[in-house]
């Protein structure tokens, strides 16, 4: 799903929730974080019970499901993070003689902000 699509479930949900409950909610920010979208997908419910509102439940499914793409994508992105930095730090460990003397090429500050 494109990211105009999402953004454009995302908005609907706000103006639910706005209505609704109040919430107020970031919506290019749930189009784009599966985290966030999860967790307002999750209040949404939530809400949707306690205020006896089937289409907030309706509209968090919605955004679950488009957001399902973004969700995988984001798994499969910490885990190259998580891969890179164990890898950058296998190779950032001082070895005997950068200990000894305090110098480490790879803990040193390089490059600037132009």
């Amino acid at each position: 799903m494109n990211h105009s699509e999402k953004l454009a479930i995302a908005a609907h949900l706000h103006v639910l929730l706005r209505r609704k409950t109040g919430r107020v909610t970031d919506t290019e920010w749930m189009a784009s974080n599966g985290s966030y979208a999860r967790e307002i997908a999750r209040f949404a419910r939530e809400r949707a019970v306690l205020d006896q509102a089937p289409e907030l439940i309706e509209w968090a499914d919605r955004l679950d499901h488009c957001m399902q793409d973004t969700l995988a994508a984001e798994v499969r992105r910490s885990a190259r993070e998580a891969e890179a930095a164990r890898a950058a730090g296998q190779a950032a460990a001082p070895s005997a003689n950068t200990a000894a003397t305090g110098h480490s090429q790879a803990r040193r500050y390089v490059g600037g902000i132009r």
